[in-house]
């Protein structure tokens, strides 16, 4: 594929425009039409409802951001459009509301959360939703066999690879030492053939993403959140994803988005 334009022509809000000291929380409506309106492309991560909807959320939980406790898939996409944020209106949405509220007015890049178990419903179900839609929309995953399936699932979109330099922290430890090392290692790249990748921004320089740009696939980086990490960015990744500052970029907001 050639990876269209539109993934790296300007600056990608993390999970939404989002501000907790003003109530705007993460991956919420609030937070995605902020971006929009300023102009910024738009990352958000999905999660799977007991049902098999696909809808934004980033943590496997409810504990951190709502009001409720437990798994977000231990409840119907009903059951958590229910769910108060703290602090702010906002409920937790569809993907496919989501998508309504952007519009296309800007680019999205949809990070698929795994559990490394092989499950592919959630892939799916994503595939589903943004197949329907004449929008900009990337997918990518940490899971290299979601992104080998999404090869299927959602051909005509860019698909990428998240990544980074060690998967040696507690968050990685449930992993067998073996996936860890195909994930350190980028071992899996025959399968996953990833039309991008999404870098660590603090994992910098490293031969993994100067590869990929070698071999023309294009590096964002991820979370960009100071001046540091944006000098950084700007030696060896084509674009950021950034949270807790505007990046004040020329966005070209006539351009055309759409693939």
């Amino acid at each position: 594929m050639q990876v269209p334009a539109w993934l790296t022509a300007r600056p990608i809000a993390h999970r939404g425009l989002h501000d907790a000291a003003a109530g705007v929380v993460e991956n919420t409506a609030t937070a995605a039409e902020r971006a929009a309106q300023a102009g910024f492309a738009i990352e958000c991560d999905v999660q799977l409802s007991s049902d098999g909807e696909a809808v934004v959320f980033h943590d496997f939980t409810l504990d951190r951001l709502t009001e409720r406790e437990g798994r977000v898939d231990a409840l119907s996409a009903a059951a958590l459009a229910s769910v108060p944020f703290r602090q702010t209106g906002d409920r937790i949405m569809p993907l496919s509301a989501y998508l309504d509220l952007i519009a296309g007015r800007v680019p999205l890049v949809v990070e698929i959360k795994s559990g490394f178990d092989g499950g592919l419903a959630l892939a799916r179900r994503t595939a589903e939703i943004v197949r329907a839609r004449a929008a900009p929309v990337a997918l990518m995953s940490f899971d290299p066999d979601i992104v080998q399936a999404l090869h299927e699932l959602a051909p005509d979109h860019p698909l990428g690879v998240v990544a980074e330099a060690s998967y040696n922290d507690a968050y990685w430890q449930e992993l067998p030492q073996e996936r860890r090392v195909e994930l350190e290692s980028f071992q899996h790249v025959g399968r996953s053939r990833p039309h991008f990748i999404a870098w660590r921004v603090g994992d910098f320089p490293h031969a993994t993403p100067a590869l990929a740009r070698h071999f023309g696939l294009p590096v964002l980086t991820w979370t960009v959140r100071s001046a540091g990490d944006r000098q950084r960015a700007a030696l060896f990744a084509d674009q950021i994803i950034f949270e807790g500052f505007h990046p004040g970029e020329d966005l070209h907001p006539g351009e055309d988005l759409h693939p």
